[in-house]
């Protein structure tokens, strides 16, 4: 009798999600031998390879990738069953994982995760920041609990909660901050600081400016909203941030900020879980103290009503 364990599974889980030993082995909070110990148990156990070892990272085998399906499945019923005793009490305790998109985390956070955590003092809150489509993978796959992202993603398996919405405005060097604002024609002649690929803020700045992702010539990407601003600083070009991070990107460059007429550029800000979930109800609230907190940011940030 094959005999396998959840802790094997959620060590698989991790060298699969890491392909390297030692960063997995950190996630779990274990030795890297320990690690190794258990992966090859369960190898011998199942009497195939799991993993393609190579001198700098380990990647599934064939067995590995469908094994690793099973096993995600797996451990997302085992997490809802936890979550389904958590839902049974007053408020969320125990482990929160919230992913958050790049261009809200370092904007959104520091007064959100104050909140949570005063307003909840059991609450073991893991955040993950990255882009919208790992995001959403690693949402449908259990290994988060919920996400802020912009709206709408239309997954039919997840739940969207609209909670506010904030203008897009226009970063440009600070000599040209008398000249007029550009229409979106004009910015498309521009040279135009965008995130790079990936991200959703640069669809929805292309989108504004009706723009084609690969034009045009003058187009150029950067990493982040801060690297995009330093850049206007130094006169390459203009681009486009988000009203929340006004006042945390400009206050260390040399550049002007201007809105554009109406109807002005927005995006909507929302938090989304999967349907499934027995943690609906407490993520409905924890969604009512971002809502609340994004208020208190500074910048026309407009707060949606909660649908009745």
């Amino acid at each position: 009798m094959i005999n396998l364990t959840l802790k094997q599974f959620r060590y698989f889980e991790a060298l699969a999600q890491h392909g390297h030993f030692g960063r997995a082995a950190d996630s779990c909070a274990i030795s890297q031998p320990a690690l190794s110990m258990q992966i090859k148990d369960l190898e011998e156990s199942l009497g195939t390879a799991l993993f393609e070892r190579g001198a700098r990272q380990v990647r599934l085998t064939a067995f590995g990738e469908e094994f690793s399906d099973r096993v995600r499945g797996i451990l997302r019923s085992v997490d809802e069953l936890e979550d389904l005793a958590r839902a049974s009490r007053e408020r969320l305790v125990g482990r929160l994982r919230l992913g958050v998109i790049p261009t809200i985390a370092p904007y959104l956070l520091p007064s959100l995760i104050g909140t949570l955590t005063q307003q909840n003092a059991d609450l073991d809150l893991h955040v993950r920041e990255t882009v919208t489509p790992k995001l959403l993978a690693e949402l449908h796959d259990g290994r988060l609990d919920t996400a802020i992202v912009a709206l709408p993603v239309s997954e039919p398996a997840f739940t969207e909660v609209a909670l506010f919405s904030e203008d897009f405005v226009l970063v440009r060097p600070k000599p040209e901050a008398n000249l007029p604002v550009p229409t979106p024609d004009l910015l498309r002649e521009m040279r135009l600081l965008l995130l790079e690929e990936g991200h959703c803020f640069r669809d929805q700045a292309l989108s504004f400016c009706k723009l084609q992702t690969a034009l045009p010539r003058e187009l150029l990407d950067g990493s982040s909203l801060s690297t995009l601003v330093q850049m206007v600083g130094a006169g390459i070009g203009v681009t486009l941030i988000p009203e929340m991070a006004v006042a945390v990107e400009t206050r260390s460059a040399d550049v002007a900020i201007a809105r554009f007429p109406d109807p002005q550029p927005k995006r909507t800000i929302g938090m989304i879980w999967r349907n499934s979930s027995p943690l609906s109800k407490q993520l409905g609230e924890i969604a009512e103290v971002v809502r609340d907190t994004a208020a208190t940011l500074p910048g026309r940030i407009d707060a949606l009503a909660t649908p009745a």
